[in-house]
């Protein structure tokens, strides 16, 4: 894997290592060493392990997840080793496993792997599912689904949902239901933005959309035109928030992948490119910086202060759609993955779509 000029194999090993280097001897992977872990970015370590052909650190990841799944399908939102920090009960953070299991069984080829982690992925899209409205959208919080949703929780979930069926597919399992549900959040998703928390001033609730997999084509087009200039840093990155002066490489690289998945390649490969000025010696990445020039962490430098475990992983998934071979770079430009049901299979079905009863 190569992104030419910018990335190389050498690139890869050691940021691969640097994830590596702080998981723990139980599989945890925790943002930073000692700090807290939460399941999402965990998976997203994970793939980028995988990525950089460390595959049974993968594993052992996953093993930890799974160790740590409650009874009822979900995780908690935050751990410090074991033990849960914020017991708050996020849908998306749950669904990202099914992505992972998926990511790891394409990379592996493992089928026994996808069948001991079939009842894992299942126990949570059911989960999650619970929370969906007669709208499509999913309350972020199991715990609070009164809360509302997140249109980029939903935007990620969406396209967990889409790797769960292709789990259930090639384990030769049936779930029609799932189908209308991502049918369902799809429609959600591109044409109901009322129904979603505004969180407008987040970067990710601009790209989210795409990189999630309902909006392709023209609207995805005219998303990233509308808000190009408000978020994008030229020769820095993306700003995590609007209104703030960060850049940072999660956000930065996450929109690369949504690039990627529309064919906007060379914007794709400027933005990666410019956001290399945030590698650390030892192949890791800084989380930010602050453009402006103001301090931004206890170190008295303009990055913040670590290099996150999950922040690293994004550049690993960015560089590897960029430049990779194989199904998993595909796997955010939704190579492989079931559509589920269009707007008319949903009408025939029975799904009431046209109406909003709020």
């Amino acid at each position: 894997m190569t992104v030419p000029g910018v990335f190389d194999a050498l690139d890869l090993a050691a940021t691969a290592d640097a994830i590596a280097s702080v998981q723990t001897s139980d599989g945890n992977i925790p943002w930073i060493p000692g700090g807290k872990t939460d399941p999402w970015n965990l998976v997203e370590a994970a793939m980028a392990l995988d990525v950089g052909g460390r595959s049974d650190d993968a594993a052992r990841a996953y093993d930890w997840l799974r160790r740590m799944q409650r009874p009822d399908g979900g995780w908690h939102s935050y751990y410090i080793g074991t033990e849960v920090s914020d017991p708050t009960l996020d849908t998306n953070v749950a669904c990202y496993v099914a992505t992972g299991v998926w990511h790891h069984y394409l990379t592996t080829g493992d089928t026994r792997f996808l069948r001991d982690y079939w009842p894992v992925v299942e126990r949570t899209i059911d989960y999650a599912l619970t929370y969906q409205t007669k709208t499509g959208e999913i309350a972020w919080r199991a715990d609070d689904p009164a809360d509302g949703a997140l249109l980029t929780g939903s935007s990620s979930i969406h396209h967990s949902l889409r790797c769960a069926i292709a789990i259930a597919e090639r384990l030769g399992h049936e779930r029609p239901d799932w189908e209308l549900s991502v049918g369902a959040l799809a429609i959600a998703l591109a044409h109901r933005p009322e129904r979603f928390l505004d969180k407008s001033r987040w970067a990710m609730d601009w790209y989210y959309p795409i990189l999630g997999g309902p909006l392709r084509g023209e609207p995805a087009q005219a998303r990233i035109a509308k808000y190009w200039d408000t978020f994008v840093v030229p020769g820095r990155g993306v700003r995590c928030v609007s209104d703030q002066p960060w850049v940072t490489a999660a956000e930065t690289c996450e929109l690369v992948m949504a690039l990627d998945a529309i064919g906007e390649t060379e914007r794709a490969v400027d933005l990666f490119t410019w956001v290399q000025f945030l590698r650390h010696d030892d192949g890791s990445y800084w989380c930010g910086m602050n453009f402006e020039g103001e301090r931004f962490d206890r170190l008295g430098e303009y990055f913040t202060a670590d290099q996150p475990t999950w922040n690293s992983a994004a550049v690993v998934l960015a560089a590897h759609a960029l430049g990779g071979e194989g199904p998993t770079a595909g796997l955010f430009r939704g190579e492989g993955l079931p559509l589920g049901l269009s707007a008319e299979e949903l009408i025939e079905a029975g799904a009431d779509i046209e109406s909003d009863p709020r």
